[in-house]
């Protein structure tokens, strides 16, 4: 900011006192408008100025605030190996920060957490539970390897004076790798923020080399707790992204969830609050929760009898911080400025650096071996040829004669050397010792220079090479340091979760239908069913209006209430069956609709709006299920047929304001109910989806097949334990599935294993799974068994390669239907062989089943009774 900008207010400019029109700033004065903005212009903008380039932004270079390279400066200054205090290194970096001790332990505290850059010992805290570190006298630090590899050099680091003067602290650290992603930072300033997510160390090598051979890549947050991560809106870190950031739940029973990992940003502390607080809001029901956290996170839920325990897991993620939401914010101090960039632009530019301070060091490196290079030629010839014993060197009048004696005698030699002889270079060869000269070995000095110009050789090699070379660099620093870095946070594609569904329905829906109220207060009344506090509830009246309300203690909706039920958004299943008069004394019409969408509060109508119109039947279907109905006329000697039937499966579904079809033009006496009936709306289709490992309808991952509401879907894990389960959108799988589909108990499936009762022999086994929501094990009660191959195959075919000493043996194959009969899954089977076994594996089957008999279709049915050409019928 200029200077002009700073003095805009004459008010409080001392340069104004000799101007005619100057007065002193006086607070009575109503004229003195400007003082405040004046101040504000002054100093607030330069307080501003500094908490955001000198305290809280990190810098791209380095990727450090300044309290944080300071300490690591203060560390470097003390390092001798050994571990320091850090009240010793708190008091040391105080000579470079002008803030007290306090910002400077928390600082160093956190960089010791973050695991990377300093070797810690004693109670540093724990960032599971949020425990506090033990006071700095109690702890000791020292720098890590990786620190004292990539963060300093003083050769390449350009330094300035500290806050008072007395010392030299560095602008930046000479960083070579992107350290600021691998930590991640976060910092509130005037007017901004930073938040910048950490990154795996072994993915940020991978990316800076990537980027160095021209080749795309991306970067995704990883985090020290664990977890999981949508990363689909991360936005490359830029700000206005969000990641979705997910503890790690599993269940122990039915009865009990674990949370073995908690998400960035919280601790178990904070995320059993919250559990406690959606407990008592009744958003879920729990018994107790045990925090047995040691060393790694264990929390677990306890739930209440009759609670599901998969809604409930669905419920932690939707109403407690299981999952949070992150927003980075990636701003950076770059050229003395705050620039918010992508985390793409912060590696390449930090990687730019790395080949840049490589490169710089290489030079330094270069030139110090040119100058070894030259003193030792030097050195060489000034002792070879034996110059500190000319005549004219040792009756020499003063230094200055025997300096341009011993130049003229090198002359001859200057072609030999890498750069001229200076004055000084002389000084220095006079003051080589004698004992230095009578151990000189001329093979010794020949192989120092040869050693040197390989050296050499060496060094313009990687300079012209230098892109090589730190990819090089990245790949020695990812196989020295990689393995201590897995990646800890899973990145997964999360499943959206509607609150209404998973909410748990801890209220009672009650309803007084002679005042015309609804709402869980009134207990006296008629119970309609269970809902939970963020429910919506749709009430249906008896002259063709409907509504959707929100679940309150007590609400007035209307008399004359037909139905009510809570209601579900996008709800394409559920359909209404309605039967309306149209007007006091008009014509009956029949319709089918389903209503999906609302605006809470707004009065709709299923009839055509004539009024004095009326419902005369209606049900509501869950799953479109369509009955038939017996309507009754009043007499009248025009009606021929009093009594008729009428099966609403012949009805479309259309929209709520659709008229309808006309059932009758005469006035109706009874209708009732005769038959009911199925769905017409088909089998349920069911998706898979492995990257949430949840079931969906919206055709998401690998179909399972169309779903009638007695099918079940068939899981097998690996381990050998199976089940089968409802097509309910809330079950829960667990990773290690080897299969899943629709559950035929007609299906029959061969199995390889190794029994390990019978000296890890294969058998073979063929069997029909059993529909049993229990895990069962088809491997045998043995866990120790272990399974070769499970396959589909009618008519499966297995080949047997033999090993070790049998490894002469030609090939078993084996037609498994020919081999074993079907038997029941717990059978142990029969065995392949006993001979040694290098690998067993499944060929193309030589049989295939018979298919099954194709029906006639609909043409060849209708084709039946009609006549040929000739008048004769046809019987099929």
């Amino acid at each position: 900011m200029s200077e002009d900008t700073f003095n805009t207010d004459d008010t409080l400019n001392p340069e104004k006192e000799g101007h005619s029109d100057y007065r002193p700033a006086d607070t009575n004065d109503d004229s003195v408008k400007h003082q405040l903005s004046g101040m504000y212009q002054n100093w607030f903008l330069d307080y501003a100025s500094y908490v955001i380039l000198e305290r809280a932004v990190p810098h791209i270079i380095d990727g450090l605030k300044p309290v944080q390279r300071r300490i690591l400066h203060s560390m470097k200054r003390m390092d001798d190996g050994r571990y320091n205090k850090v009240a010793n290194i708190v008091g040391h970096t105080m000579q470079f920060h002008p803030h007290g001790d306090a910002s400077i332990g928390d600082a160093l505290v956190q960089l010791g957490q973050k695991d990377l850059l300093i070797d810690c010992q004693g109670n540093w805290g724990n960032i599971l539970t949020g425990d506090s570190a033990a006071a700095p006298r109690y702890i000791e630090a020292r720098l890590s390897k990786f620190a004292l590899d990539v963060v300093f050099n003083p050769k390449t680091t350009e330094w300035q004076a500290s806050y008072d003067g007395r010392n030299r602290e560095p602008v930046t650290l000479p960083v070579k790798f992107p350290l600021l992603l691998a930590q991640g930072v976060e910092g509130i300033a005037v007017g901004l923020s930073s938040k910048i997510l950490p990154h795996n160390f072994n993915e940020l090598c991978d990316a800076a080399i990537a980027y160095l051979k021209g080749e795309d890549f991306r970067l995704y947050p990883d985090f020290q707790t664990g977890g999981s991560i949508d990363v689909s809106r991360y936005n490359d870190g830029e700000r206005g992204g969000v990641v979705r950031v997910r503890a790690k739940i599993s269940k122990l029973d039915n009865k009990t969830l674990c949370i073995s990992e908690i998400p960035y940003g919280k601790t178990t502390g904070s995320l059993i609050d919250s559990i406690l607080k959606a407990n008592e809001k009744g958003k879920i029901k729990i018994r107790k929760v045990d925090d047995n956290t040691a060393e790694k996170v264990e929390i677990l839920i306890h739930l209440a009898p009759g609670t599901s325990s998969d809604k409930t897991l669905d419920a932690l993620y939707a109403f407690t911080d299981c999952e949070v939401n992150i927003s980075p914010n990636c701003c950076v101090i770059d050229n003395k400025k705050p620039c918010f960039l992508t985390v793409s632009a912060v590696l390449k530019k930090s990687a730019d650096n790395t080949l840049h301070l490589l490169q710089k060091e290489l030079h330094i490196r270069r030139d110090e071996t040119l100058e070894t290079l030259h003193f030792a030629s030097l050195e060489k010839i000034f002792i070879e040829e034996r110059i500190y014993k000319d005549r004219e060197f040792e009756q020499a009048e003063n230094m200055d004669a025997a300096c341009e004696h011993i130049d003229e005698r090198l002359t001859p030699y200057y072609p030999q050397l890498v750069r001229e002889v200076t004055k000084e270079d002389i000084l220095k060869l006079m003051e080589i010792k004698m004992a230095r000269i009578l151990k000189f070995n001329k093979d010794k000095a020949d192989e120092l220079i040869a050693r040197l110009k390989s050296e050499l050789e060496e060094i313009d090699h990687h300079l012209a090479h230098i892109t090589e070379y730190t990819v090089d660099w990245f790949l020695h620093l990812k196989e020295k340091y990689g393995a201590d870095f897995p990646r800890r946070t899973e990145i997964r594609n999360f499943d959206t979760i509607v609150a209404t569904k998973v909410a748990e329905a801890n209220e009672k829906l009650y309803i007084n239908r002679e005042e015309g109220f609804i709402g869980t207060g009134l207990k006296k009344d008629e119970y309609i069913c269970n809902c939970s506090d963020i429910d919506d509830v749709i009430i249906f009246f008896k002259d063709g209006k409907y509504k959707i309300v929100r679940v309150s203690d007590k609400l007035f909706v209307g008399k004359n209430i037909l139905y009510v039920n809570i209601f579900k958004k996008n709800d394409k299943r559920t359909i209404y069956n309605v039967i309306y008069r149209d007007g006091k004394n008009g014509y009956h019409y029949i319709k089918r609709f389903n209503v999906t969408s609302r605006i809470r509060d707004r009065e709709y109508d299923v009839t055509q709006g004539t009024p004095g119109s009326k419902i005369v039947y209606f049900t509501a279907n869950p799953n479109g299920e369509a009955e038939v109905i017996k309507i009754t006329l009043r007499p009248n000697p025009r009606i021929k047929k009093l009594v008729f039937e009428k099966d609403f499966s012949t009805i479309n579904i259309k929209g709520r304001q659709s008229m309808g079809n006309l059932l009758t033009k005469f006035e109706v006496h009874k209708i009732g109910l005769k038959q009911r009936g199925g769905s017409t709306l088909g089998g349920r289709k069911v998706w898979f989806d492995h990257d949430v490992l949840r079931l969906n309808y919206d055709g998401r991952g690998q179909f399972l097949g169309e779903f009638q509401s007695d099918d079940y879907i068939l899981v097998v894990h690996g381990n050998g334990d199976f089940y089968t389960t409802d097509f309910d959108l809330n079950n829960h799988y667990d990773p290690d599935i080897s299969f899943i589909g629709k559950f035929d108990p007609n299906k029959v499936y061969t199995a390889v294993l190794y029994d390990a009762d019978q000296q890890n022999y294969p058998y073979l086994k063929r069997f029909a799974f059993e529909a049993s929501s229990k895990r069962q094990n088809y491997l045998g009660e043995n866990r120790k068994n272990r399974l070769i191959l499970l396959s589909g195959e009618a008519y499966p075919r297995i080949q047997v390669v033999f090993g070790g000493h049998d490894s002469f043996r030609d090939p078993l194959v084996v037609e498994a239907s020919d081999f074993v009969g079907v038997k029941s899954f717990k059978a142990k089977g029969k065995r392949l062989t006993t001979y040694t076994v290098d690998r067993i594996e499944e060929l193309e089957p030589t049989r295939m089943p018979e298919p099954e008999p194709e029906l006639p279709d609909t043409a060849d049915e209708e084709q039946a009774d009609t006549p040929d050409e000739n008048g004769q019928m046809t019987i099929f």
